[in-house]
């Protein structure tokens, strides 16, 4: 069952805790700003790592849902929480890539992986599990992330953008060089900074894989406009993600 192995401080072999459950796809749909539409399967996907960017270590938990933008099937991206400053602001300012700062917690010990996610000292998620078996390698794939890259206009001006919202399309290839199964136990704490455990409540859990990647391609290219007004309610974010926020800030009540 040996996957790859990583040498002593080596930060570019190690796997991606892959983690998905299943919840409401009217919950999905609120998420979801006018043109991005809910995908067939009302699917969260949570992907723990730690990884080079650019040759420095980074922590991370990225947060995607199931959704389809003019037909093509991909995920809608609500956070991106790393622990590496560097990369919030360019990747927002740049992509449109919703990045927050984020604590993250993750490691294996023999066949036990451990996982936690922090952030503004509230943990909201958390996972214990043990390796259980080395499953078949995949065919090669491709995915489709969506981000929204915007800018408010200078002052506050209600409806109004510098930037109006435009969709981000992230085609990625991949090849797989090893995937194990993990048996665990995800748990959602509830946070007013990192709300999944309110607002993408677990209905069904449906596994959780260790995932050694082979990146083939990657293109980020800027992809149709939103409807500014129908776009403006979701504006307002939490930091850098996309959970629905006020000034910045969490919503209160």
């Amino acid at each position: 069952m040996a996957g790859p192995q990583i040498d002593g401080g080596e930060i570019a072999n190690w796997p991606i805790l892959k983690i998905d459950y299943r919840t409401d796809k009217s919950r999905i749909a609120t998420l979801l700003p006018p043109g991005i539409d809910p995908g067939r399967e009302p699917n969260v996907h949570l992907s723990i790592y730690q990884v080079a960017v650019p040759d420095v270590p980074e922590y991370g938990i990225f947060i995607t849902v199931d959704a389809d933008y003019r037909g093509t099937q991909g995920v809608y991206t609500l956070a991106y929480g790393i622990d590496q400053e560097s990369a919030i602001f360019i990747s927002r300012d740049m992509n449109g890539q919703p990045k927050h700062p984020c604590e993250i917690d993750y490691y294996r010990f023999g066949n036990a992986v451990t996982a936690r996610c922090t952030h503004q000292g509230y943990s909201f998620v958390e996972f214990e599990g043990k390796v259980k078996q080395t499953l078949p390698i995949p065919e090669n794939h491709e995915e489709n992330e969506w981000w929204i890259k915007v800018s408010r206009a200078v002052g506050g001006v209600e409806k109004a953008y510098d930037f109006p919202p435009h969709v981000v399309r992230v085609k990625s290839s991949y090849a797989t060089a090893h995937v194990e199964e993990v048996e665990g136990e995800l748990t959602l704490l509830p946070s007013k900074w990192d709300p999944i455990a309110t607002l993408l409540p677990m209905r069904e859990y449906l596994g959780a894989r260790l995932w050694w990647p082979k990146f083939l391609g990657r293109a980020i290219t800027l992809e149709g406009r939103l409807d500014p007004d129908a776009y403006w309610p979701f504006v307002d974010t939490i930091g850098g993600s996309r959970w629905p926020g006020t000034m910045g800030g969490p919503r209160r009540g």
